[in-house]
C-alpha cells in the first residue's frame, strides 16, 4: 500500500464565495481566519461572541494537486479522511465523492474513477454546524448540559465546543487530521488485534488478523498466497521472526510493563508485514506492552471493591481528568501534549481520565502514556444529554466506535473503555427532560450497543458503562459503596472540605474545586479595567455561573479578605489545593476501601476561571504542586482534630475544643518500608515547644496509622504543628498544620527573600511561612516545589523551566 498526503496548497471560502484564505491541513477554520487576519483572538475579551456568529456560516476547502505515479497505478484508491468537522461533502474534480457527519470518525472513500494523473481538485463544502443542531432540535428536543447550545446531542461533534462550565462556545470546523491518498494493489492490514495471556510466568500473544482485498481487481489468484510475517523486537533490541501468518507466539521472560510508581514502562515493537506472493503489500508497526489489565472488583464488608489491576496488583490511582487541550484543534501538537503529560509525571500521577465530552485523543497522546506510565480511563464521546436512538445514529457510532477502538485498543496504557460521563446519574436523577423512549435508549446505546462492539474488537479490555456507575440499569449510579462516584458537594453544595472526611468512596473518578488563573494568564484576555472578578470580562471567563461568588463564600470561611486583586488570584489558588488535598489525603488514608482520587481537572483549552491545576498556558497553579506532594508515593499526612472539624464559627465553637493530631504513613510502592516521622510543636515564630519522632513499619501497597496524640495546652491560634517523614536521611514527605481556621492564625511577617545559586533559589524566611509561593517577572517557571511551608530558616527549590528574573514572593501573611 502506498499513501500520498494532501497537505498542501489548500484555501478557505466562508459561504464558498469572496477573498479566500491560505489554510492549514489539518487545521480549522479559526486557525485559518486567525492566520489571515481575518479573525480577532476569540479568547480575548467578549471575542467569542464574534467567532460563534462566524459558525453560522458554510464554509469550503479547496486544493489543487497531481496524483503519484504509484497512487495512479494501484487497483484501488481511496480518499482516507482520519477527521472531518463536521457535516462534509466531498467533490473530486466536481464529482461527488462522498459525505461525512462524524468528527470522530474516519472516512474512507473509493475514488480511483475520480481521479486524474494532473491537476486534481477536491473541494470538501462544511455545513454550518450551529444552524443544524438548531434546526434538529426543533424536529426533536433533546437535553443536557445547560451551559451548552440546545441541540448539540444531535451531532457527532465534540460537545464542549458548543460550551461548558469552563469552557466557551465556539464550534469550531474544518479539516482538523491528515486527509490523503491510499493506493492498495492487491491487499492491505483491515484490523491487527493483538491478545495477551500469562502463565507460568511467560506471555502468549495471539495474532487476530483481518484483510482487505480487493475483490474483482485483485491479481491474486488464490486466497492462501496471501500471508503475514511478524517481527517482535523486545526493550532490550533482540529481534524475532515469525514466517508464514503465525497465530501466536510464545514469549518467555517477558519484561513487564507497569505504570508509573510500580515498574518500568517496557515496550515491544511489533511489525506485521502483508505479503502476497511474497511482495510486500502492508506494514502494520506499533509498540505494546505485556501486562494484564483489569478492574478488581469483589464483594466485601463494605460493599464491592473497584480498584485497577495490573499484573495481579492493585493500584490506587492517582490523577485528574483530561479535557481537550484547546478550541482551536490545529493549535495542538505532540510538543504541547508531551509537555502536559510529562507535567502529570513530574506531580506524580499513574493515571488519566479523558473525558467523555471532547474527542478521543491522538495517537501521539496515547504513544505518551505509553511511554511515561500513565493508565488511561477511557470514556467513549458521549457526555451529559440524551440522544435519539435512529437506525442512523446506531449506524454512525458503531463505525465510530469500532474506528477508535481499532486505532485505540493495542496501547499499554488503556486501562479500561467508559460508555458515557455522567449520562446514568443524571437520567437516575430526573435532571434533565427525556422521553420514556430516550431513557430506554441510552440503557440500549451503553449496555447494549457499545458493549457488543467492544466484545468484537476487544474483549480484553474492561468496559464500564458510565461514569459514575455502579454497573449499569439505573442502579444507584452515584452510590460510594460501589464502582466509581462523582463528588461535588464540597464545591456545587457549598459543603466544607471536612465533609471529604465522612465518606470513603471506593473509587472517586471526578470531585474538584475552582480557583483563578495566575494574573499574567488574566492579563492575555483583560485590559486594566476588566481586572475585578466580578466584571463583565471575567464573568465571561468564568462559565460556572456563581462560580466567583463561591470562591467569595470559601474564602471568608478559610483566609482573611484578600485586598488586591493579585492576592485574591493568590488566595483563591490557595482554597483549591487544599480542598483537594483534605480529599486526596483522606482516601489514601482510606487505601483498600478506597481506590481512586481522580479529581477535576487537569488543564484548560482556553484561559479562564475553572478547577484544572495547570492553566491554558501551562502554568502551574498552587494545585499541581500540592498534588506532587499528596500524589508521592509515600505520603505522610495528619488527620487533625480542631476548630474546622468542630466547628469553624469563632462563637459556636465547643467547649472544650478537642485538639488532637493522627498521623498516617500511605505507602504506593511494592516494597515493605520502615520509615521515621517527626513532628514538632512550634510557635508562630517557627521555634520548637515540643518535638519527637516515631518509627514506624509500613507493608507495600497499605497504609498505616500511629497513635493518635492528643495536645489539649496548644494554642491554636499561635502554635502550629510542623511533621516530615524520613528513610534514613532522605526526606519523603513533609507539611505543617494549625487547628485554627487560617484567618485567625496570627501569622508574623516572614520577611521572605531569595537568591539564585546556578539552577537552585534559595528562600530564606525568619519565621514560619505557610504556603510560600514563588513567581518570577513572566510566571512561568516551574519548579522543584512550590506553595510550600517553611518553619523558617532556608530551603532549596531547583529552577526545572524558565528564568529566575523578577523573583516574587509572598506567603499566606500576605493574605489581607
Amino acid at each position: 500500500m502506498v499513501t500520498q498526503e494532501i497537505c498542501d496548497n489548500w484555501h478557505l471560502w466562508i459561504d464558498g464565495e469572496g477573498e479566500a484564505v491560505p489554510a492549514a491541513v489539518p487545521g480549522s477554520v479559526y486557525g485559518d481566519l486567525l492566520r489571515a487576519g481575518r479573525l480577532e483572538d476569540p479568547f480575548y475579551r467578549d471575542n467569542e461572541m464574534q467567532a460563534l456568529a462566524l459558525m453560522e456560516h458554510d464554509f469550503v476547502y479547496r486544493t489543487t494537486f497531481d496524483a503519484q505515479d504509484d497512487i495512479l497505478n494501484s487497483n484501488k484508491v481511496c480518499l482516507r479522511c482520519e477527521g472531518l468537522d463536521t457535516l462534509a461533502e466531498l467533490y473530486l474534480n466536481g464529482k461527488f465523492a462522498g459525505r461525512g457527519e462524524n468528527m470522530h470518525r474516519t472516512y474512507e472513500f473509493s475514488v480511483k474513477e475520480l481521479l486524474k494523473a494532473k491537476g486534481n481538485v477536491l473541494e470538501i463544502r462544511f455545513a454550518s454546524p450551529t444552524k443544524y443542531i438548531e434546526a434538529c432540535y426543533e424536529q426533536s428536543e433533546t437535553n443536557g448540559s445547560a451551559e451548552c447550545m440546545r441541540g448539540f446531542p444531535q451531532i457527532r461533534k465534540a460537545h464542549c465546543m458548543f460550551g461548558w462550565d469552563w469552557g466557551p462556545r465556539l464550534p469550531d470546523a474544518g479539516i482538523w487530521k491528515p486527509i490523503s491518498l491510499l493506493g492498495i494493489q492487491k491487499a492491505r492490514f483491515e484490523s491487527v488485534y493483538i491478545r495477551q495471556t500469562r502463565e507460568d510466568g511467560n506471555v502468549h500473544l495471539k495474532f487476530e488478523i483481518k484483510t482487505d482485498q480487493c475483490g474483482e481487481n485483485d491479481t491474486c489468484e488464490k486466497r492462501e498466497a496471501m500471508k503475514y510475517r511478524v517481527s517482535i523486537e523486545s526493550p532490550m533490541g533482540e529481534v524475532t521472526v515469525l514466517e508464514d501468518s503465525p497465530k501466536e507466539c510464545l514469549i518467555s521472560e517477558p519484561m513487564l510493563w507497569w505504570p508509573h510508581g510500580y515498574g518500568e514502562q517496557n515496550l515491544y515493537k511489533i511489525r506485521m508485514e502483508l505479503l502476497c506472493n511474497d511482495c510486500l503489500e502492508d506494514v502494520w508497526e506499533k509498540r505494546i506492552g505485556l501486562r494484564t489489565m483489569t478492574i478488581h472488583q469483589e464483594k466485601d464488608i463494605y460493599g464491592e471493591s473497584f480498584a485497577h489491576e495490573v499484573n495481579g496488583v492493585q493500584i490506587f490511582a492517582m490523577g485528574a481528568d483530561y479535557i481537550p487541550e484547546d478550541n482551536i484543534l490545529g493549535r495542538v501538537n505532540r510538543e504541547r501534549t508531551r509537555k502536559l503529560l510529562e507535567d502529570c509525571i513530574a506531580a506524580n500521577f499513574n493515571c488519566i481520565r479523558v473525558w467523555g465530552g471532547g474527542y478521543y485523543p491522538s495517537d501521539d497522546f496515547y504513544d505518551i502514556c505509553d511511554e511515561l506510565g500513565l493508565l488511561v480511563w477511557q470514556d467513549c464521546m458521549f457526555a451529559c444529554c440524551l440522544y435519539d436512538l435512529t437506525e442512523d445514529f446506531d449506524e454512525n457510532i458503531r463505525a465510530e466506535l469500532r474506528d477508535n477502538i481499532r486505532r485505540i485498543r493495542h496501547h499499554a496504557s488503556l486501562g479500561l473503555w467508559c460508555g458515557n460521563n455522567e449520562i446514568e446519574m443524571l437520567v437516575e436523577r430526573g435532571e434533565y427532560r427525556f422521553t420514556p423512549r430516550q431513557k430506554a435508549d441510552a440503557i440500549k446505546i451503553f449496555e447494549y450497543i457499545i458493549p457488543q462492539v467492544m466484545k468484537e474488537e476487544d474483549p480484553d479490555t474492561f468496559y464500564w458503562p458510565s461514569s459514575p456507575s455502579s454497573g449499569g440499569g439505573y442502579d444507584e449510579p452515584n452510590g460510594p459503596d460501589r464502582g466509581d462516584t462523582h463528588y461535588w458537594d464540597v464545591w456545587h453544595g457549598n459543603k466544607p472540605f471536612t465533609e471529604y472526611r465522612k465518606f470513603f468512596f471506593r473509587y472517586l473518578s471526578e470531585f474538584g474545586f475552582q480557583s483563578f488563573p495566575l494574573e499574567k494568564t488574566i492579563e492575555e484576555f483583560t485590559l486594566p479595567k476588566d481586572r475585578n472578578i466580578f466584571s463583565y470580562i471575567m464573568e465571561k471567563h468564568q462559565r460556572n455561573g456563581a462560580a466567583n461568588g463561591k470562591i467569595m463564600n470559601y474564602m471568608y470561611q478559610t483566609y482573611l479578605y484578600p485586598t488586591s486583586f493579585s492576592v485574591l488570584l493568590y488566595a483563591s489558588q490557595l482554597l483549591q489545593a487544599d480542598a483537594i488535598k483534605y480529599g486526596v489525603e483522606h482516601f489514601r488514608r482510606n487505601r483498600g476501601r478506597c481506590m481512586g482520587a481522580i479529581y477535576w481537572q487537569l488543564n484548560d483549552c482556553w484561559p479562564v476561571a475553572s478547577w484544572a491545576s495547570i492553566d491554558y498556558f501551562g502554568r502551574w497553579k498552587a494545585l499541581h504542586y500540592y498534588a506532587k506532594r499528596f500524589f508521592a508515593p509515600i505520603l505522610l499526612s495528619c488527620a487533625e482534630e480542631g476548630v474546622l472539624t468542630q466547628g469553624a464559627n469563632v462563637n459556636e465553637q465547643p467547649f472544650p475544643l478537642k485538639k488532637s493530631i493522627h498521623f498516617n504513613v500511605s505507602n504506593e510502592t511494592r516494597e515493605d518500608r520502615e520509615l521515621r516521622i517527626v513532628w514538632s510543636l512550634r510557635k508562630n515564630d517557627g521555634s520548637v515547644k515540643r518535638e519527637e519522632e516515631e518509627t514506624v513499619t509500613v507493608p507495600a501497597l497499605a497504609s498505616v496509622w500511629t497513635e493518635e496524640i492528643l495536645l489539649p495546652d496548644m494554642e491554636i491560634r499561635k502554635e502550629y504543628i510542623s511533621y516530615a517523614l524520613y528513610d534514613g536521611q532522605e526526606l519523603l514527605s513533609s507539611s505543617s498544620l494549625i487547628l485554627s481556621v487560617p484567618k485567625q492564625f496570627e501569622y508574623l511577617d516572614p520577611e521572605l527573600s531569595c537568591r539564585v545559586e546556578g539552577d537552585e533559589l534559595v528562600v530564606s524566611a525568619c519565621v514560619y511561612a505557610k504556603s510560600v509561593e514563588i513567581l518570577n517577572d513572566r510566571e512561568d517557571m516551574i519548579l522543584s516545589d512550590n506553595y510550600f511551608d517553611m518553619d523558617g530558616g532556608e530551603k532549596r527549590v531547583k529552577i526545572i523551566f524558565g528564568q529566575p528574573e523578577g523573583i516574587k514572593l509572598r506567603s499566606v501573611y500576605d493574605i489581607r
